[in-house]
């Protein structure tokens, strides 16, 4: 099925319209979208849906699903960061991300910018990187949490600028350990993962999320994976889709040919 369940509209950092999605989406061919607004978070308001604006969401995607009825299966999930308290239920799938690292009385974040990341490390790590980038990951294992969680996303979201601006060797045994054990603790709940494009239309890594390793490592240990692309324009709907997939076969993973 020619599907893409990982969309954002302007309800969050999107920037086209539920409505502009959805078309671009049939001329595009798809036989299904799954439209996943950023969950609410209560400290960081900056790309989340509002409370009210996420009442709004869930009213406009389901007059879309009425409206392209027989032309396109329309979808209504969110992703759901950890650290949002916001309900799930009522949704068709979702998506369970980490954007923060949860530090007493902060939430540090992971994919704005290297500088905050570094800052993060300072605050709250004494400067460690890798002490960050196994609190991360140890956020990440805990994804089943979320009530009604349906895929993983962006697993190494971590790694979102390293590849441009070198934070940390990904090569490191204090890194992979991080990962491998989130990936073995993440494979015991069965879930399936993202392969997640949108770093790549965006400009920040020329890989996927999960990086190739650990694609590697997660296909030979039996994990399903799904196709999405993060997108945050129209425009960029299934991104890299036919090329990652081939790339990802190689590797010898397993995909879900839909989500639901």
């Amino acid at each position: 099925m020619r599907a893409d369940y990982h969309v954002h509209t302007r309800y969050c950092d999107g920037k086209a319209s539920p409505a502009q999605t959805a078309q671009a989406a049939l001329a595009a061919g798809l036989e299904q979208l799954g439209f996943s607004g950023h969950s609410y978070t209560f400290f960081d308001e900056t790309w989340c849906m509002s409370r009210e604006g996420t009442a709004e969401y869930r009213r406009e995607i389901a007059a879309l699903r009425e409206a392209y009825a027989g032309k396109l299966d329309i979808l209504c999930g969110v992703e759901q960061d950890y650290c949002s308290a916001e309900p799930t239920s009522g949704y068709d799938y979702v998506i369970g991300s980490v954007h923060y690292v949860p530090a007493g009385e902060s939430y540090l974040p992971v994919d704005e910018s290297p500088a905050l990341l570094r800052a993060g490390a300072r605050s709250a790590f004494g400067g460690d990187i890798y002490a960050f980038a196994e609190a991360y990951f140890d956020t990440v294992s805990r994804v089943p949490e979320i009530p009604g969680c349906s895929v993983v996303g962006h697993f190494d979201l971590i790694a979102k600028f390293n590849e441009k601006t070198p934070l940390f060797d990904e090569n490191h045994p204090r890194y992979v350990a991080a990962w491998q054990l989130a990936a073995d603790r993440l494979l015991e709940s069965g879930l399936p993962f993202e392969l997640n494009t949108g770093a790549i239309s965006r400009g920040y890594r020329s890989v996927p999320y999960p990086a190739p390793p650990i694609l590697r490592y997660l296909a030979a240990r039996g994990a399903r994976f799904i196709l999405n692309s993060d997108s945050h324009s129209p425009e960029t709907l299934c991104f890299g889709f036919d090329e990652w997939r081939r790339a990802a076969d190689a590797l010898g993973c397993r995909f879900l040919e839909c989500l639901i």
